[in-house]
């Protein structure tokens, strides 16, 4: 029996299963399938095969790139212009309160110094963008919001903000061993996102004249871009000892220089891509789920949770500092507030790097990302279920117009509540 087949029945089987449950539950259907991982995972059954679990962060950075892509093909560039200040504040601001916070909170709450309280934050000020886009995507295409482009603002913001926090997480790491911070980190993250937006703009502008030129199938499309995809995030680390460069940016820029260039083909596209990140998604949060921990769950006392809610209030703070001065009204800045609340997928790829590398704080840093997806995540995306109505207003534009407009946009039914 093929050990590796049957961890991907059980995975979608069960998967399917808990998820339709919470769905009718009216509960975030991710956390089931966080919960299928767990329950699959070594910590509890340990019915995946090694073999599974040994490529789970290349899975999980397959499913994070697919639905990059996805956001690009929805992220028009004209509409980020229109946005403006708030949009490039929203990049940086609230990741850099929610660290503030942290180095505030850290030594009372779980009594470590405050460059280890720093990397803590750096940890947690990266949002969720394979929780956020969709549910964005999801408002984009049912009218909630898009007159004031907020589902736009919301998607570029929580995808920037990893490369600024990633960055950051490096920097103190290396405080922590000693080796101090120079200029050249703090330069590199704008030199990271201009490289990666350039190069995902050139070949969005290559690629497209191709498909102009040259007909090609849908499928063989989505092969090409996901295969550029793929090189982009798999050439970031050798691009990097060069020039610093963000490869999940690069697919975000590739996607929206398509839409701009070809908006047809976009359309289309996206609709195919939404029936793939069904299953994407799946194996995203499963992959997730089987990572945690029970014990170092377990071992988390009361600080590190107050630190994570005490952390996101001043994230909130930050979101209302970047949307101070908009058009937005209180409640729709409210909304966003709560849309930067999940953590997920940067959490469970750097949370256990500091102990890897031996640090005194590794596994408080662990426990506190652990902790941080299974409080953050299920929140947020119900918070974000729960006020989309009372605080977003749905344009003209909505569901059935987009529909009529462009098919390619309408989601599968089993998509529509996800988040």
């Amino acid at each position: 029996m093929n050990n590796m087949l049957m961890s991907l029945a059980l995975m979608f089987l069960i998967g399917f299963c808990i998820s339709g449950i919470f769905k009718k539950l009216h509960i975030p259907s991710l956390l089931g399938l966080i919960i299928t991982g767990i329950l699959l995972g070594p910590a509890v059954l340990n019915l995946l095969d090694p073999k599974i679990l040994s490529i789970s962060s290349e899975l999980r950075e397959i499913a994070l790139i697919v639905i990059l892509f996805r956001a690009g093909l929805s992220l028009d560039i004209s509409d980020m212009k229109k946005i403006g200040r708030p949009a490039i504040m929203l990049c940086f601001v609230p990741a850099t309160f929610e660290i503030i916070g942290a180095v505030v909170l850290g030594p009372a709450c779980l009594g470590i110094s405050r460059v280890d309280s720093a990397i803590v934050g750096a940890m947690l000020a990266a949002a969720s963008p394979a929780i956020i886009v969709p549910k964005m995507l999801w408002l984009m295409e049912e009218g909630y919001g898009t007159d004031k482009h907020i589902p736009q603002l919301i998607m570029a913001g929580a995808s920037a903000d990893d490369i600024y926090a990633i960055v950051l997480f490096t920097a103190f790491i290396g405080m922590s061993k000693g080796e101090g911070i120079s200029a050249w980190t703090i330069i590199s993250i704008p030199i990271s996102i201009a490289t990666g937006l350039g190069v995902g703009i050139v070949f969005g502008i290559i690629i497209s004249q191709i498909f102009k030129a040259i007909h090609l199938r849908d499928t063989v499309k989505i092969l090409l871009l996901f295969g550029l995809s793929f090189l982009f995030v798999g050439c970031e680390s050798y691009i990097s000892e060069f020039v610093p460069f963000s490869g999940l940016l690069a697919v975000m820029a590739l996607g929206g220089t398509i839409l701009n260039r070809r908006p047809t083909v976009a359309n289309r596209l996206s609709g195919k891509i939404a029936k793939i990140w069904v299953g994407a998604e799946l194996l995203l949060f499963i992959m997730l789920g089987s990572a945690v921990e029970i014990k170092a769950l377990l071992s988390a006392g009361l600080g590190s949770v107050l630190l994570i809610l005490g952390a996101l209030l001043f994230r909130s703070v930050g979101v209302i500092v970047s949307l101070l001065g908009s058009k937005l009204k209180f409640k729709e800045i409210l909304y966003c507030d709560v849309a930067y609340f999940p953590k997920a997928t940067v959490q469970a790829a750097v949370g256990a790097i500091p102990l890897a590398q031996g640090l005194a704080c590794g596994m408080m840093v662990l426990t506190t990302a652990v902790l941080s997806i299974l409080i953050t995540a299920p929140l947020g995306a119900i918070l974000m279920d729960i006020t989309v109505k009372k605080c977003l207003t749905r344009s003209h534009t909505s569901r059935e117009v987009r529909s009529r407009r462009n098919p390619g946009l309408t989601l599968p039914p089993e998509e529509q509540n996800a988040t």
